[in-house]
């Protein structure tokens, strides 16, 4: 046995030793203080833990535990356990006989396989245990391990005597160690200086790239904090000026998912601008809505989140005598969006024109003096012979594509495009009138307030007035051609005549006052024609088609073309056959001739001669 080497005499136990030498149990230890005391596991009396067993038994299942188990109990639970499982002991048995015939067809390749990766394992495992060995034998064999050893006899005294019979058997199981411990202090050679240099540079460059990123960092942040306050200093700016210019603002929402509750913080932390007017029906008051942008939208001035950019647009149809049809328009005007005040004022623009183009779609089918066409954008109306007016709400209506369109522009089409707006204000302000003065007298009946306002609207139109304005523009044409007709026959037969054509009578100030007038606003004028500068022919019209003569004799009431030609004719004859009589009297005053008139002729007699004067017209003056 002393032949053979130290590690063949080296012995594993499958089972963990519990007992020494001498037959002494060997205490567990559970841990080690830092003072070097050992903390051995206690030991557990079989009696106070069959206590607690019973304890748990007696909590868990009841104090009658005892009393159900019973044999028949437990001869009927094996029972229904057998017949709920009857697969199970045949399984776990066919199990059993697989795996011990499969223990039994092992062959030589399979147990040679085994054997060489135990031998490897054991061979590890000799390898680790050598030097294992090797170190605690020089650690034994250290001054250091007495000391250790002799402060381990202040232990209970179970532990010293187990240390004291260890020792010396340990120290004598393992051999002396065959070096000594020493220690050696191994320093990292230098680099070469290229090395160094290189080393150096990477370093520098890192911080540098590290400071630079560090750097743009804080001045973007830097950045974004200026550009925030810019932003909120100009979102005030703003604010101000809105509110210089006189437009509305009011509480925006609450934003969605806000406490709505009793004691909630209702406070708007913001606002719109209101630009709609103060009349207009609630659905144009609501898209006519503006906001300032917020801090972290793009720069623009105001945020219109309901526009569409839609411009009404006025043309007059008209066809000459040759059959030609002219088309002319009304110019549109644009503010300058770029500003704050005229982005407002072009939104307002389209919101009123919208609310515009609604009312005329409403009246445009009842007409009493006209008929008309409606679509869903666009509205024709046969205001009179040969003239159409067409209203159209285009879409996108732009400066530049507006400029560049080659359509005739007319006086006429702003005058009317103009004239829907004072005329939507007018009826605004006539609506607030009576709507405050229904309000002050208390009313007999209750009415529904839907049907109050409609008849209300029904009083003071839109587009009739305009459709009067047109008739009563075709009429004075018409009139001025009858009247030009027989103003140039009498001077190209040398026939002394003026004539004074007053389209419109009223001045300035009376216009103005027309708007606030109850009934639908009309003008009228005058003309007057003059012969010889002494008889005078004087017309009245009204619009939109009304002409009423003023003759020496009476009035009338011209209702025709025909009549007026007639009228015409008539007193023009009558003026030329009363000269003719007058000059007739003043030639034959020293002959004692007579002169007079008798119906459609003149009469002259002096010394036994006798004059007819009569009067022609062509079929072209009427």
């Amino acid at each position: 046995m002393d032949s053979e080497p130290s590690w063949k005499q080296l012995k594993l136990p499958l089972e963990r030793p519990y007992k020494d030498d001498h037959g002494n149990p060997i205490p567990v230890v559970e841990d080690i203080t830092p003072d070097g005391q050992y903390i051995y596991e206690t030991k557990e009396n079989p009696s106070a833990r069959l206590g607690a067993d019973l304890r748990r038994i007696f909590v868990e299942r009841g104090l009658d535990f005892f009393d159900k188990m019973t044999l028949d109990s437990l001869s009927s639970e094996v029972a229904q356990a057998e017949s709920s499982n009857p697969e199970e002991t045949p399984k776990a048995e066919q199990e059993e006989d697989d795996d011990d015939n499969e223990s039994k067809m092992m062959t030589y390749e399979d147990l040679r396989g085994m054997r060489e990766e135990i031998i490897g394992n054991l061979a590890v495992s000799l390898g680790e245990m050598t030097q294992a060995q090797q170190v605690l034998a020089a650690l034994l064999a250290t001054p250091s391990s007495e000391s250790q050893t002799q402060y381990s006899t202040q232990s209970p005294q179970s532990s010293s005597q187990t240390q004291t019979q260890l020792m010396p058997q340990a120290q004598s199981a393992f051999p002396p160690p065959n070096t000594n411990f020493s220690a050696t202090l191994v320093t990292k050679p230098a680099p070469i200086t290229s090395v160094q240099a290189f080393n150096a540079q990477l370093t520098i460059g890192g911080k540098d790239e590290a400071l630079r990123h560090a750097a743009g960092l804080f001045k973007m942040s830097a950045e974004s904090m200026e550009r925030t306050r810019l932003a909120g200093e100009k979102y005030w700016v703003d604010a101000l000026k809105i509110r210089r210019s006189n437009w509305g603002l009011v509480p925006a929402p609450l934003p969605p998912g806000s406490a709505t509750g009793k004691g909630a913080d209702k406070t708007s932390k913001d606002f719109l601008i209101s630009y709609g007017l103060e009349e207009s029906p609630i659905l144009f008051r609501r898209r006519a809505v503006g906001k300032l942008p917020s801090y972290t939208t793009a720069s623009h001035d105001v945020i219109f989140p309901y526009r569409k950019k839609n411009r009404l647009r006025v043309s007059i149809v008209t066809k000459d005598e040759t059959g030609t049809t002219h088309t002319a328009t009304n110019s549109i005007p644009f503010d300058d969006e770029t500003a704050l005040d005229g982005a407002l004022r072009s939104a307002q623009r389209e919101v009123v024109e919208q609310e515009i183009f609604s009312i005329l779609v409403q009246e445009a089918g009842s007409l009493p003096t006209a008929s008309a066409k409606v679509s869903e954008r666009f509205i024709v109306v046969d205001a009179a012979q040969g003239l159409e007016l067409h209203i159209e709400l285009a879409d996108g209506v732009d400066a530049s594509v507006e400029a560049s369109r080659p359509v005739e522009r007319s006086e006429m089409c702003d005058l009317i495009y103009h004239g829907f707006h004072l005329l939507l204000l007018r009826q605004h302000a006539l609506l607030k009138e009576d709507r405050l003065s229904s309000s002050s007298s208390a009313p007999a009946t209750p009415q529904n307030p839907v049907q109050v306002e409609k008849q209300l609207k029904n009083k003071y139109f839109i587009l009739q007035p305009i459709i009067d304005i047109l008739q009563y523009q075709v009429f004075l044409d018409t009139i001025r051609t009858e009247v030009m007709q027989i103003v140039h026959a009498l001077r190209a037969a040398g026939i002394p005549t003026t004539l004074v054509m007053n389209i419109v009578g009223e001045t300035g100030k009376e216009l103005i006052k027309l708007l606030d007038a109850r009934p639908n606003p009309t003008v009228g004028g005058e003309i007057i024609v003059r012969i010889f500068n002494r008889h005078t022919i004087r017309f009245n019209f009204v619009s939109p088609s009304t002409l009423v003569a003023h003759l020496s004799q009476s009035t009338l009431t011209v209702s025709s073309v025909p009549q007026l030609c007639q009228l015409l004719m008539d007193e023009v004859e009558q003026c030329i056959l009363n000269r003719i009589r007058d000059l007739g009297k003043s030639l034959s005053q020293n002959m004692e001739g007579v002169w007079f008139i008798d119906l459609d002729h003149c009469v002259g007699r002096w010394e036994g001669c006798v004059l007819w004067v009569f009067l022609s017209f062509t079929m072209h003056l009427c």
